[in-house]
Order: C-alpha cells, then structure tokens, then sequence
C-alpha cells in the first residue's frame, strides 16, 4: 500500500472525544462531514475546527482538520475533491518511562539508575494543533511529511534495501529556537494519524543523550546498546509504528575525524555504537529516526551519509514572520486578552504588523513567540492599558514593538561583551 496520495485529496483528519466507540461512529460521522463539506461555500483549511452540522452528530467531535499533502498553493473546488479521512482520538494516559531505565538522579553507580529516553503514546493530547502551528516556509512541512509517508511506503513494499538505499532517518539542522525538536514531534503525531490503517500503535522515543555516557569507562557504548536493545522491544511488533528522536544527535555522534588524541575514548565508542545500532535496526521496516542538530558540521561524516533527508531549518522569512505573528494575535483575542479588531484593516491604517515584522527578521521562532508575554508584562502596568479591560490592538502592537526594540539592544550588549572577552 502507499500512503501517499495523489494531489487532488483532501486529508480530513477528524479528533473524536474519547468517551464514545470510534467503529460505532465513524461511518455516520463520515456521512455528515461529507454533506456538511459539500454544501459549506468555503471550509478551514489547516485550521482545526468544529464543523456546524446536527447535534447529534457534533456531540462525537473534538474538531476537524483538512490539510493537501502538497500545501494550500491551488484553489479548492467542491467538485473535484477527494476526500481521505483519517479518525483518531488521543491516548488517555501517556506511556512513560515504563519500558525504559528509571527511577535515579543519575549520579548513582548503577547505570540502570538513569533515565535514558522518553516515551509516549501517540497521537498525544499535548501534540495536538502543534503542527498547524508551526509556521514555516511554503512546503515545507508537506517535504517532511512526504518523506516519511514515502519511508514507510518502501517499506511496507519491502523494496529491496540493498538496490535502493533506505535508512528512514531523517537529519533536520539549523540554528537554536527555530523549532527542529517540535517540527520533528508534530511529524511523529502526524503519522500517528495517517497511518492509523497500517499500524495500531505509534510510539514516539524520544533519547535523552545525556543520559548515555557514564563516568566509568566503557560503559557509554554499552548504555547505548542497552538503550536500542530496549527499543528494539517495541519494533518487534509489527503493529507498532516507532519513531526515535536524537535531539542535539551531534552529542551522540560527533566527528571522530575531529576527535584530538587527548580525548576520551569512550567517546568514538559512542559514535561507533550508535552507528552500529542504526545499521541493525534499519532492517525493521516500522522504525523512523529523526535527528536534530545545532552543530550539523560537527556531526560524524559516516552519520551524515546514513541520512536519507537532511534538511535545513533556518529563521522565518517576512511572510513566516507575519503569519506567525497574525497566530498569536488570533489567539490572544481568542483568550480575551484583546479586543476583537480586524488585523489587516489595522495595519493598512497604521503599518504596525508590518513595521513588527520588518524590525524581526533574523531572529528565531522561539524569540518571536515570547514577545507577547514580554509586552503585556512589561507595559500593561503603563497608561496604555488597564488590567481588567481588554486592550487595544494597536495599543498592543506598539508595546510588542517597544519589547523587540528592548529585546534588540540586549542582543547588542551581548555581543559587545562577548567581543570584549576575546
């Protein structure tokens, strides 16, 4: 089977709450989403919703979601969409720390005392919306979800390794805070619903790679080996779908050529044991590595050609800006925090979003979405605003840009200080 699907489907992704049978109900839910999808003017798209059709068909809903694997570039018509539906709900509990080592601080002598990974059950209620609300540039997203969807369609065909090259790891590399660790959960949450049909659980592990290298000598590679080893458990079943992630993987697997003679040789036994172990468990066709890196360059060469995609994450651009930008707006007049205003109305007025968004290129995804709680902290104490009344967009705006013009100058201290210690 493939995952993948051809460009005029529409996939509806359909939460439902957890109290109710997903077989006794998707059948009708299906048929009122149909109809209430072909006689709707306009529909959401890539914005979780919850559609207004009968009551009685509303009650089983959390929201709704219809997303195009390759994006929002062509116009939608009612007449020529096919739709892919896709149920799920989310896991009641989360499953952590049971399979793996547990229980320490991890400064005991028992290497069995440390946590070496993260486990949850997917899709989860704490990934839900965290890939529509990842803002990146156009196609993106679709690119990595096409990967993967790919991956694993070679290898649900057992397409042949040895002819064509298939390792299903994924390397994404960048600089901090432009949302490599996120991007890759909300991918692991993704599959975890479109691929519902082939496997009947999702497992996300995420490694701690800390965690895997010891103070006694030796015994880093063998917390490795112990730590696949324990993933390698879950893979055994072939209805489980596994998804690794090695965040900063540069810490896992730096480059041995770099390695100066004075440094622990339990390091290049770390690189060697993490080499070996993806080699061996490449041959499971239900397993997905996704690694991140800060340091991409100081990643082992032999790592890097293991890679099948590797792919940079870089800082948002204008239109990323603005639309993220234009989110966390949205959200803080959903919160009631301000006044319900037309957006774009107001910055054809007074260019405020515009002028924000010009001021932030060149800063981080994770900069920019702590510029609303540094504002309303820092000025609604000022004439501006009064605590118990929602505030004015503009009044907003002006005071995010007073946080990122402060933001800015702190920067520049920083780095006269760094310049200065050289």
């Amino acid at each position: 089977m493939s995952f993948l699907s051809n460009s005029g489907t529409v996939h509806v992704e359909v939460r439902v709450k957890n109290e109710f049978r997903l077989s006794e109900i998707r059948n009708s839910l299906e048929r009122a989403l149909l109809a209430y999808f072909h006689s709707a003017s306009s529909l959401p798209r890539n914005l979780a919703f919850v559609p207004d059709i009968i009551q009685i068909q509303r009650q089983y809903l959390e929201s709704v979601l219809l997303e195009r694997d390759n994006g929002d570039g062509q116009a939608w018509q009612n007449t020529e969409i096919k739709y892919r539906f896709h149920f799920y709900m989310t896991q009641r509990v989360e499953a952590t720390g049971g399979l793996f080592p547990a229980g320490g601080s991890g400064d005991s002598d028992d290497i069995d005392s440390v946590v070496s990974a993260n486990h949850v059950l997917l899709p989860a209620v704490q990934f839900v919306g965290l890939w529509e609300n990842l803002i990146y540039e156009t196609g993106l997203k679709e690119k990595l979800l096409k990967f993967a969807l790919s991956a694993l369609t070679f290898s649900q065909h057992r397409v042949d390794m040895n002819v064509i090259a298939c390792n299903r790891l994924l390397l994404l590399h960048g600089p901090p805070g432009t949302g490599k660790t996120s991007l890759c959960k909300a991918l692991a949450q993704k599959l975890a619903i479109r691929t519902q049909g082939s496997y009947a659980y999702t497992h996300l592990v995420e490694i701690n790679s800390h965690s895997l290298f010891s103070k006694w000598f030796s015994e880093s590679g063998k917390l490795v080996a112990r730590l696949f080893s324990k993933i390698s458990e879950l893979v055994a079943d072939r209805n489980n779908l596994v998804c690794v992630l090695i965040d900063e993987v540069e810490s896992l697997a730096y480059a041995r050529s770099a390695m100066s003679s004075n440094e622990p040789r339990d390091a290049m036994r770390v690189v060697n044991a993490v080499l070996t172990q993806l080699d061996d468990i490449k041959a499971c066709p239900n397993v997905l590595i996704l690694a991140t890196s800060n340091l991409a360059q100081s990643i082992d060469l032999a790592f890097l050609d293991r890679a099948d995609m590797r792919l940079f994450i870089g800082y948002p651009g204008m239109p990323a800006i603005r639309a993220i930008y234009k989110g966390m707006l949205a959200e803080l007049m959903t919160a009631r925090v301000l006044q319900r205003e037309a957006l774009e109305a107001e910055d054809a007025e007074e260019g405020l979003l515009t002028q924000l968004a010009e001021r932030s290129i060149g800063l981080s995804g994770r900069t920019l979405r702590k510029l609303p709680l540094l504002a309303h902290a820092q000025y609604t104490s000022s004439d501006l605003f009064e605590l118990d009344q929602k505030i004015s967009l503009s009044d907003f705006l002006d005071a995010m840009l007073e946080a990122l013009e402060q933001h800015l100058a702190e920067q520049r201290l920083l780095k006269i200080e760094s310049l200065e210690e050289l």
